[in-house]
């Protein structure tokens, strides 16, 4: 991936924007049309999380997510695999501040994990949200970054999808 990559596979008006910092973060940006209550709700109950989280054209589905949302708690995501194999990302939260940050281990990569940073902020009744993603070694963060240009935005735009949808449902 270039010093900075920019996506229109979102289903909104806004960019996924993925930019490299440094030899070993990638930050990830997006605006969305909806309060940082909502965002942080999907990022962390997992009914929420089961209907955005996985690529859709990865094929692979998300089978189960546990989250714990506080300082210590954990959280793991299954995934499906081709043959029944599965493939469970998990980690711990390491800071928990409602509607505005979670930072977080990634620990199904051993030394070569990354520590992920959400911060949303309020921008007259939207949401900028950044991702940084910051790994131990330029080699690690090369290999994780493979296929995130893509991904991400995806992903994001599935995000969108949610809250729009979110939305539309009756309180």
């Amino acid at each position: 991936m270039g010093a900075a990559g920019q996506s229109d596979a979102t289903a909104g008006k806004h960019r996924t924007t993925a930019e490299r910092r440094g030899e070993r973060e990638l930050v990830v940006t997006r605006t969305f049309d909806a309060p940082p209550h909502i965002i942080f709700a999907a990022w962390t109950k997992p009914e929420l999380i089961k209907r955005w989280w996985a690529p859709k054209s990865s094929g692979v589905p998300l089978l189960s997510c546990e989250v714990d949302i506080r300082v210590g708690g954990r959280y793991r995501y299954v995934f499906g695999l081709e043959g029944g194999r599965t493939m469970a990302f998990f980690g711990q939260y390491t800071e928990v501040i409602p509607n505005a940050r979670l930072v977080w281990t990634n620990e199904e990569s051993g030394d070569e994990g990354a520590i992920s940073t959400l911060s949303l902020t309020e921008k007259v009744g939207k949401t900028l949200l950044s991702l940084s993603e910051l790994y131990p070694t330029k080699e690690a963060a090369d290999r994780a970054c493979e296929g995130m240009e893509e991904g991400m935005p995806e992903q994001f735009a599935q995000l969108d999808e949610l809250l729009v949808s979110l939305d539309a449902e009756p309180s």
